[in-house]
């Protein structure tokens, strides 16, 4: 799916997506959700199995736009103003998750990461919660935008271990914070990048992200001009290093 629209952002925006279950799952519990038109892009990486990870990534990415539309009406005012509508928007699916988890035995042990990026103006603004990640390419330098909330990254930054001992731990993919969870407090911290002409964005959930090198990442998007093509062969590279988890992400080409 490759797009191009200009409205609520200052960019024209080509975007590529592609979600695999990928080689040892049976059924694929992340979502994606793409709109060039709003600028506003989500990975969503379901826990819980079966029913119960894909009902909670599927409320993800629909109940975060829906708010999100809602709130942001015609034209909100500075970035302040749009990071709180994030925070409360990523709050209200965090919350519908919780109450429909109390009232479904099916669901009771639900949860889902979430990852979101928003193109509005000359910023981007990027959330996340749980370990679905957030990276910002520009020229040849390459970023993470979010912080992984899980229990390896924890003991890195209590400084028990080194962040090149969290990518093996035992406990990288056990998750402290996720949507469903009441650790989720006050909602995600909304960091906001003052975007040019040329920058690429890369969404992806951790089936991607923990078999896929950050220098990996930034080669695609910055040899490959085509943002589906791009995102079709990072999740190609994944399965290619035996990623044993759905691999999903989205491509943001702002020019």
């Amino acid at each position: 799916m490759t797009a191009m629209k200009q409205t609520m952002h200052d960019f024209k925006i080509q975007v590529g997506c592609h979600s695999v279950t990928g080689n040892y799952r049976e059924n694929n519990e992340d979502r994606v959700f793409s709109d060039p038109e709003t600028g506003l892009f989500i990975v969503a990486d379901g826990m819980g199995g079966q029913l119960a990870g894909e009902q909670a990534s599927q409320m993800a990415v629909d109940i975060i736009p829906t708010r999100l539309k809602v709130r942001l009406g015609p034209a909100p005012n500075g970035d302040k103003a749009i990071a709180e509508v994030i925070r409360l928007s990523v709050l209200d699916a965090n919350q519908q998750i919780i109450d429909l988890a109390a009232r479904r035995i099916e669901f009771q042990s639900m949860g889902t990461t979430m990852v979101l990026a928003l193109v509005h103006g000359k910023s981007v603004f990027i959330a996340g919660i749980g370990d679905s990640r957030a990276y910002h390419a520009r020229g040849k330098r390459i970023d993470q935008r979010t912080v992984d909330h899980s229990l390896a990254q924890a003991l890195v930054e209590a400084g028990t271990i080194s962040a090149k001992d969290a990518k093996e731990h035992r406990f990288r993919n056990i998750l402290w914070k996720y949507l469903g969870s009441k650790e989720v407090g006050n909602g995600p911290d909304v960091f906001v990048v003052d975007a040019a002409v040329g920058d690429r964005l890369v969404l992806a959930s951790d089936g991607l992200t923990g078999v896929t090198s950050d220098a990996d990442i930034l080669r695609k998007v910055t040899d490959e001009p085509d943002a589906q093509k791009a995102a079709e062969s990072l999740v190609a590279l994944a399965l290619q290093n035996d990623s044993r988890d759905n691999v999903s992400c989205i491509t943001i080409y702002l020019d």
